[in-house]
């Protein structure tokens, strides 16, 4: 059996794992209420819309609102279980040991940056606080709260990775 493809172990009983576990937990949570909205809120403008000749005024920004939230709060879910795309043809033109330790420190630039967007993400976040959307009266922030929330997930995820190794590729999955 190929190394690289041997799982992870990692540590789940220690409090930043435990930390990260609930992270998951309740941004999961909050991906589910946002999925639901979405497709309430959708299900409901049409249903007005065709079947009434009606709308709803702030349909349109509620429905955007959380798909921009379960967009980017699916994101590190699928950092987590390395459930997105990687090229790694040349990659695998190396001995196991430097596989792993290539796949750490693509890890580490990935969760630099992540904290990057994450960082950058809180800064637009507050400068548009006070900007209102057009038919709510909320903050225009608040499509920008998910992307800082998810990039600040995927770079604790990534951390992981960079110090237990890379999760094990899961039965059934495109690898």
């Amino acid at each position: 059996m190929n190394a690289t493809v041997l799982p992870a172990v990692y540590d789940t009983t220690s409090v930043p794992a435990r930390v990260l576990d609930l992270l998951d937990r309740a941004v999961t949570g909050l991906l589910l209420v946002a999925v639901t909205v979405m497709v309430a809120v959708v299900s409901a403008q049409v249903a007005l819309r065709y079947g009434f000749n009606r709308s709803i005024d702030w349909a349109d920004e509620i429905s955007r609102l959380a798909f921009v939230w379960s967009i980017f709060l699916a994101v590190p879910l699928g950092v987590r279980q390395g459930a997105h795309i990687g090229i790694d043809i040349v990659v695998l033109k190396f001995p196991a040991a430097v596989q792993r330790a290539l796949r750490r420190a693509a890890a580490a630039v990935s969760a630099a940056t992540m904290g990057a967007i994450a960082w950058a993400a809180l800064g637009v976040a507050l400068e548009q606080w006070d900007e209102l959307m057009s038919t709510l009266d909320w903050s225009v922030g608040w499509f920008i709260v998910p992307v800082g929330l998810g990039a600040g997930l995927s770079a604790l995820h990534l951390a992981r990775i960079v110090v237990q190794g890379p999760p094990a590729a899961a039965l059934g999955s495109a690898e």
